[in-house]
């Protein structure tokens, strides 16, 4: 009939030549690039490694784990794992503190590193740039354990030289690594002041790829540096500080354990307001040996991480247009 398709049956090994052309291409590609693929090689060889074979392990979560069996051997157990935790006495105590911390730790630490590379960006001496950078970044290098060590000698209640400062004003001495409601804003602002320095490299990063033209027009219409940073610079930071803001709610709830774990110092009065998912998960599966009861905490964490990642990712996409995928 005229005026009408017909679609032709596809022939034998259509497909399977359209296939190989394209592994044909691919194979032509890589060996064109071969270079680069060498450089990815060691990321790829890391990730495959250390994060992906490891999630074979997860399955404990649903099992009975003993060591002599190992893991195939361990008899099935279902959620039980899962609903002893939701059952537990300290859930409540140990989401309410994973939460808070989380959130006062986003809050305070995801602006300032924009403040002060805008701040840094906008120094006109070379010289001071260089000083001011180098400062903020030292903390950076500080291992963990020696961050912590520094709060307790510095805010100790009799030798520290904080208490020491209070005390010229009639204040103190003030246990502030023993009381339990300082235990937030010390594990925050001490975070912030070792890491506020570094991350703002990345905001740096991208104020460098602003326009300069843009700045002379604004000049030129008598724009104060205030507005230049406000109408320029903030804008042409915003996808990279969105980009970060993601990968942050993204670990929300995956909070470090090694410097909670420190500051808590076998202080058992302060396990109210620090307890966390993470040192949970290490006290009952390392040190109370529940390895199936822990690995089941720890993949609700990651569940619940891996939502968050999703959920902003898609907002921002909608909101901002831009996103990770």
């Amino acid at each position: 009939m005229s005026g009408s398709s017909v679609r032709h049956p596809e022939l034998p090994g259509t497909r399977i030549n359209a296939w190989k052309g394209v592994l044909s291409r691919a194979c032509k590609r890589i060996v064109w690039n071969w270079q680069l693929y060498l450089i990815l090689s060691p990321v790829l060889a890391y990730f495959i490694i250390f994060e992906y074979i490891p999630m074979y392990g997860v399955q404990i979560a649903f099992k009975d784990f003993f060591a002599n069996k190992g893991i195939w051997g361990s008899p099935w157990a279902g959620f039980k794992h899962f609903e002893m935790f939701f059952d537990s006495f300290y859930l409540e105590r140990l989401l309410k503190n994973t939460i808070l911390i989380s959130l006062y730790t986003l809050a305070v630490s995801f602006p300032i590193p924009i403040v002060l590379a805008l701040m840094i960006h906008e120094v006109s001496g070379k010289a001071f740039k260089r000083f001011v950078q180098t400062i903020t970044y030292a903390p950076h290098f500080l291992s963990t354990v020696v961050m912590v060590g520094m709060m307790f000698i510095f805010l100790h209640p009799d030798r520290g030289i904080v208490n020491h400062f209070l005390g010229l004003f009639g204040v103190g001495p003030v246990a502030f690594m023993n009381e339990p409601e300082w235990f937030k804003t010390l594990y925050v602002f001490s975070g912030v002041w070792q890491g506020m320095g570094f991350a703002s490299i990345i905001y740096l990063a991208a104020l460098t790829g602003v326009d300069p033209q843009l700045h002379e027009a604004a000049k030129v219409d008598g724009a104060s540096r205030l507005r230049r940073i406000w109408h320029i610079n903030v804008p042409g930071i915003m996808p990279t500080a969105v980009i970060i803001l993601i990968l942050s709610v993204g670990g929300l709830l995956s909070i470090g354990f090694e410097k909670i774990f420190l500051m808590q110092n076998e202080n058992f009065i302060l396990l109210e307001t620090s307890e966390v998912i993470s040192t949970y998960v290490y006290k009952q599966g390392i040190l109370g040996a529940q390895y199936s009861f822990a690995a089941a905490v720890g993949l609700f964490n990651s569940v619940i991480n891996f939502t968050l990642l999703v959920l902003v990712n898609t907002f921002a996409r909608r909101v901002n247009e831009t996103s990770l995928w």
